[in-house]
């Protein structure tokens, strides 16, 4: 025997005692409609005597004794009790869950799926439409949820096919750096070619004006012998003249000679020496400055070689401009490609994937967007991401009066064993960096003096516990929770992973022990002791600090220190680029290292994979590689290496059998590992 709701007409129903099916139903729904019949309750229009039963689950049939006595109520608009039964059972429900997981949406559907299905319940007479309605909706997302996993794999490989094409456009960029490289070299060969021509030149054209002044003096000295020679056989003539005639005067006084004879010689002899003193005028005015014809022959053979060799370098410095102006017009279009590559290539890192409207953040987060979207330099959609994140979750965080407990069980770090609510102690970014940093001081110290390191859960709660006492999980969790949120920073997130067992403690002193030795190698350099270092000084200490870095590697980072230190002079102020901000952020410089660390990291691994290929592997196996990959590695870090990738001590080796690549890569990109020596071709 039930109580059944029954609809008399439209707006018109009452409640019928009986089996629906007695033959006895008409008439007991017709008596009871005498005694109680109404409205359907339209609240709160017609909220009045419409109350329902005070104590009545959701779930629960209604009691004829409440609406034999509704009619003596009090005519009080209110809304109907069974109405908020189900609002508080569904708002305590939705207050019990817990709504920041991944699948928090269909954790919330189902209070609304059960209120659902109480109401369908309830009121039979509708429950076959209401039923068909909620099917229909349950089938409509069972068919988005399938298609939402069909698209899950067409997600994974835009993502393969993203990074197969980054890995493309690096290695062209590779290939572009080498070639110009080759370009510059080639280029200061031919400059210096070019100089050593050009000095050859100036030293011949220095020892042709050296000849043609010694042909000038020579050519004056022969003119000026030639001159005195003439002068000399003149007056020798004129001595043998003088000579014959004092003879000729004498045999004429000694024979007797007719003086009209010898008066007709002397004439004659005088109009000889006239027609010769003429000829001899004629000869001087005509070879006056004529030299020796084998001399002249001599200089003309030395000139014309003179004359050939100058010919010869003029031809080949003009080849060799034409071939330094080609060069300079290939240097420049080489050039122009590697700014268009590089721009191309920033523009397909920018746009390999679509970017969002970041600027519909401004509304949510105001003040956050406006500033990173005014900054110069673009940002990435994962460091987008990252900074929305880490603004989310730290404006839920401070939201948040308490925690719940994780429970005790043996999975779960030593930290977060803890069962019920834990309050909130909303820490800022600043407390959380100083904690920390007093933290790993502790640690490493207590773990010196121990001999062996501890697990990092176990004494951050051992020392929260000294410090705060009973307090010490409101900081545990608080600590984690803000370490968890703040992806940005990356020494927090960093002791996160530690405390989750995502990566090794080792890792973290691996990068405090790079920033510690190249500190030690700078400080070492400065002998001034003022804390300044030349260009190229920092540039070698760099090079000797980290021998396997290439030389892009190391202009990278002094442009880094360059930009971040503003220098305008020749010195560059060191210490500044180890200091870190006030949430324990370190400078570009540092995460420029940091980042320089993980991509050699990704790199090693990377070749290991390749080496090995696509199957299952064994310790003997990754021996092989590591040693083929990286031939200086020592026996003692193989060891550590393997043992990290298998999870296994160093004398169980034999006993491991074969484990799947993937899981022994993840491994080992959790533990610390790095390159021994220089890298070589796999």
């Amino acid at each position: 025997m039930t109580w059944t709701f029954q609809v008399l007409y439209p707006n018109k129903f009452s409640w019928v005692w009986g089996n629906p099916t007695d033959s006895l139903h008409h008439k007991s729904s017709t008596i009871l409609s005498d005694c109680w019949t109404g409205h359907v309750s339209t609240w709160p229009a017609y909220g009045a005597g419409h109350n329902i039963l005070q104590k009545r689950k959701p779930c629960s049939a209604p009691d004829i004794k409440y609406y034999r006595s509704a009619e003596q109520s009090a005519k009080v608009v209110s809304k109907p009790r069974y109405l908020e039964q189900l609002e508080t059972y569904l708002k305590r429900e939705l207050q019990s869950l817990n709504l920041t997981g991944v699948k928090a949406q269909e954790l919330r559907l189902q209070p609304f799926r059960e209120v659902f299905e109480y109401f369908i319940e309830d009121f039979k007479t509708y429950k076959p439409l209401l039923s068909a309605i909620k099917n229909e909706y349950e089938v409509t997302l069972a068919h988005q949820r399938e298609q939402i996993r069909e698209l899950e794999p067409l997600k994974a490989l835009l993502v393969t096919v993203s990074e197969h094409c980054d890995q493309k456009i690096q290695a062209m960029h590779e290939e572009e750096r080498l070639e110009i490289k080759t370009l510059k070299h080639e280029k200061l060969s031919l400059m210096k070619m070019i100089e050593k021509m050009n000095e050859d030149k100036y030293s011949l054209q220095a020892q042709v004006s050296k000849l043609q002044e010694e042909l000038a003096e020579a050519y004056l000295q022969y003119r000026n012998e030639c001159d005195a020679r003439k002068l000399l056989i003149s007056d020798i003539n004129e001595l043998r003249y003088q000579q014959e005639d004092m003879k000729s005067s004498h045999i004429h006084d000694k024979h007797g000679d007719d003086p009209v004879t010898l008066a007709i010689a002397l004439k004659v002899a005088r109009k000889d020496l006239a027609q010769t003193q003429i000829e001899l005028n004629t000869m001087k005015a005509d070879y006056g400055n004529v030299v020796p014809r084998r001399d002249f022959e001599n200089q003309e053979k030395k000139l014309s070689e003179l004359l050939q060799k100058i010919d010869v370098l003029q031809k080949d410095m003009c080849q060799l401009h034409k071939e330094h102006k080609s060069l300079l017009e290939i240097n420049q279009q080489v050039l122009a490609q590697r700014d268009a590559a590089c721009a191309e290539l920033e523009e397909l890192q920018l746009n390999s994937t679509p970017r969002p409207a970041w600027e519909k953040c401004t509304d949510v987060l105001p003040g956050v967007f406006e500033r990173l979207l005014s900054q110069p330099e673009r940002k990435s959609s994962d460091q987008l991401v990252n900074i929305l994140l880490t603004e989310m979750g730290t404006r839920l965080l401070k939201d948040k009066e308490f925690f719940i407990g994780m429970g005790k069980g043996d999975t779960l770090p030593a930290h977060l064993q803890h069962e019920g609510p834990i309050k909130n102690v909303k820490l800022s970014a600043k407390e959380v960096s100083v904690l920390l940093r007093d933290v790993w001081k502790e640690k490493i110290a207590s773990d010196e003096q121990r001999g062996k390191q501890s697990s990092l859960p176990e004494f951050f709660i051992d020392y929260l516990q000294k410090r705060f006492g009973d307090a010490a999980v409101e900081w545990s969790y608080s600590v984690h929770e803000s370490c968890r949120v703040y992806i940005t920073n990356e020494s927090m997130h960093l002791f996160y992973k530690i405390l989750m067992g995502q990566v090794d403690e080792d890792q973290y002193h691996a990068l405090t022990n790079i920033q510690s030795s190249l500190l030690n190698e700078l400080v070492s350099a400065d002998s001034g002791n003022d804390g300044l270092l030349t260009q190229k000084q920092f540039s070698a200490q760099l090079r000797n600090t980290f021998p396997l870095k290439s030389m892009d590697e190391i202009q990278d980072l002094l442009d880094i220190a360059d930009s971040q230190l503003l220098t305008e002079g020749n010195n560059i102020p060191y210490k500044s680029l180890f200091t870190e901000d006030e949430e324990g952020r370190p400078g570009p410089f540092i995460a420029a290292l940091w980042n320089q660390f993980a991509a050699e990291k990704k790199q090693y691994l990377k070749q290991l994979k390749n080496k090995l290929g696509n199957r299952d592997i064994k310790p003997e196996d990754l021996r092989m590689s590591f040693l083929a990959v990286d031939p200086t590695i020592d026996s003692q870090t193989l060891d550590r290496y393997i043992s990290r990738g298998f999870l296994a001590p160093t004398d169980q080796f034999e006993q491991i059998g074969s484990m799947a690549i993937k899981q022994v890569f993840q491994n080992l990109e959790a533990g610390n590992i790095y390159r021994m020596g220089p890298a070589t071709s796999v």
